[in-house]
């Protein structure tokens, strides 16, 4: 199974003043798409944290990591910068970069200023990756072992990026694990009482990961029980999926709850 890890950057993150949709909606997908997202972190603007944050994935030996925020024109965004320094590259101007933002802002009637040339500077040997929502080109860099790519903070820019230019690259990595799941609405039992029957069910069924999410009350509890697993083979994952559910459903049920969906 291939790893994944995101990397989210920017001190709006760790403020509280921006919520990390982002990393929710990368790791849904990464997820999807059969990669096992095994970290997700959150630096600073700082040039040395991000190059430490990115040695460290490398040093782990995530095969993809996906960097979000910090490639704009300002004097914080410093992603491309603190990547560079992690691999010990130069950062420098690249031409195609360069045109596209050089043809955005023509066509806004806005000069190309030093700030926002400086998003056109990328790590060397970097391919850009084209920004059909922004200005900001992200980047993608292929290390022996790593795919990397840098990817913009604006989330619709950054879902637009990874769709047109990062999915297709994942995909002909070809993992050979794919990402099952199925959902249970169980209610009338308190997801205290709920847990060892997950632990239970999840002891005869060791490759299906159960997380229950409360969505009720005290007074009328209503958990909705996530299972998941990934596998080869798309019969397997549904018998382990399916058996594990209805073992937890059984359980659930002699406790004295009743599911209504799943």
């Amino acid at each position: 199974m291939l790893v994944a890890e995101i990397l989210s950057i920017g001190n709006e993150l760790l403020i509280g003043k921006t919520v990390n949709t982002n990393a929710s909606w990368l790791g849904r997908r990464l997820t999807s798409m059969g990669f096992h997202v095994k970290r997700i972190v959150v630096v600073g603007d700082e040039v040395e944290e991000i190059a430490q944050a990115v040695s460290e994935a490398l040093a782990r030996g995530a095969r993809v990591l996906i960097t979000t925020g910090g490639l704009g024109p300002t004097f914080d965004d410093k992603t491309l910068e603190g990547v560079a320094a992690a691999l010990q590259k130069p950062l420098v101007l690249h031409e195609e970069a360069l045109r596209s933002i050089k043809e955005k802002y023509d066509a806004m009637g806005l000069p190309l200023t030093p700030a926002r040339k400086k998003m056109a500077k990328l790590p060397e040997g970097a391919i850009p990756l084209p920004n059909s929502v922004g200005t900001a080109p992200g980047a993608m860099i292929e290390l022996p072992n790593t795919l990397i790519f840098c990817l913009p903070g604006v989330p619709k820019e950054m879902q637009a990026m990874f769709d047109g230019s990062v999915a297709s690259k994942l995909t002909s990595l070809n993992p050979s694990y794919k990402f099952y799941e199925h959902t249970v609405l169980i209610e009338g039992i308190p997801e205290s009482s709920l847990a060892p029957l997950i632990d239970k069910t999840m002891k005869s069924y060791p490759r299906v990961y159960i997380k229950s999410h409360p969505k009720g009350s005290e007074g009328r509890p209503i958990i909705e029980v996530h299972l998941s697993t990934f596998s080869t083979s798309e019969e397997e994952a549904s018998t382990n999926l399916q058996g594990a559910a209805d073992m937890l459903i059984q359980l659930a049920e002699e406790y004295g709850a009743k599911r209504f969906k799943g």
